[in-house]
């Protein structure tokens, strides 16, 4: 059976693209790193890496290969405590207002009581990826996939979307034309958005209404936060992730206008650079853990 050390030596080999810097982050020297890669070739019957000027280039054996095995080792080394030293305990990390607020800094602080420290950047998506490849931030959370060849993108989790407003606007909506015909019903409902072109709202109307909203947009506020306690105030309607608004729902200052038929979905990403520290590896797969309880919470 191939020993854990060789997989370990590929998937760092894999992720830095290079040996001398697999080897820095294993405590290993590059021959030792190097023998490891050849071993575990030669027990595969196959070829993992190309050698070039640049570093390492994957084969298309390897590219498979790290997609199924890279978490599993991991885990492992996470399971039986035996994984490589973190590194400087620090992390810079960007990611929209109100998922930070609500979401990622809560997740983090049992790192930071353990000794992390955090720098906390918000903004616009494809802003702070920008600052990502420019090596201004080391870990991004973003609602965009980047399709930038220096960055790796893994799901973090899926955020279900609701239509709500305050109960004296949903009051003023007739029910049976919302069964019937529910974008003339939801007409001259005034809208609370996150940016001009709607995104979030667009996207649930052509998802759930096969058309685009008409309705004027009251207010645009980039922060969801924000926006959600317009709502709570009578400006309109919004469309807003359900973790930002369960406790609104709740107490009763805001309701569902629409049961959605497919229940719109938007994926955040965790994006980091091609070559992320142990730091940042083991602040990823601790998001990773916290999120997978965020669907029920």
């Amino acid at each position: 059976m191939t020993s854990l050390d060789l997989w370990e030596a590929f998937a760092h080999a894999y992720r830095e693209r290079s040996i001398s810097a697999a080897a820095r982050r294993l405590d290993l020297s590059q021959p030792a790193v190097t023998a490891r890669i050849r071993k575990l070739e030669h027990e595969l019957g196959e070829t993992l890496f190309e050698r070039s000027r640049t570093g390492l280039v994957p084969t298309e054996r390897a590219d498979a290969l790290a997609a199924r095995i890279t978490p599993l080792v991991d885990q492992l080394r996470s399971a039986v405590g035996t994984e490589p030293p973190i590194g400087p305990a620090s992390v810079r990390i960007g990611g929209a207002a109100d998922v930070m607020a609500a979401r990622i800094v809560p997740a983090l602080a049992p790192l930071v009581r353990d000794g992390l420290d955090v720098s906390v950047a918000t903004g616009l998506a494809q802003d702070l990826l920008d600052d990502l490849a420019c090596e201004r931030l080391d870990l991004v959370v973003s609602s965009v996939r980047p399709g930038d060849e220096r960055l790796r993108s893994t799901a973090l989790v899926d955020e279900e979307f609701l239509l709500v407003a305050a109960p004296a606007i949903a009051a003023r909506i007739d029910p049976t034309e919302l069964a019937q015909d529910p974008v003339r019903a939801l007409a001259a409902v005034p809208l609370a958005a996150y940016s001009p072109d709607l995104p979030i709202i667009r996207r649930y109307w052509l998802t759930e209404f096969d058309e685009r909203p008409t309705n004027r947009t009251a207010l645009v506020l980039p922060d969801l936060r924000g926006i959600l306690r317009a709502v709570v105030a009578g400006v309109g309607a919004s469309v807003l992730p359900r973790y930002l608004v369960d406790g609104a729902l709740a107490d009763g200052t805001v309701v569902r206008l629409h049961e959605p038929r497919l229940g719109p979905l938007n994926t955040l990403w965790l994006v980091t650079g091609t070559s992320p520290s142990p730091a940042i590896v083991h602040v990823c797969r601790h998001l990773g853990a916290e999120a997978a309880g965020w669907a029920s919470t």
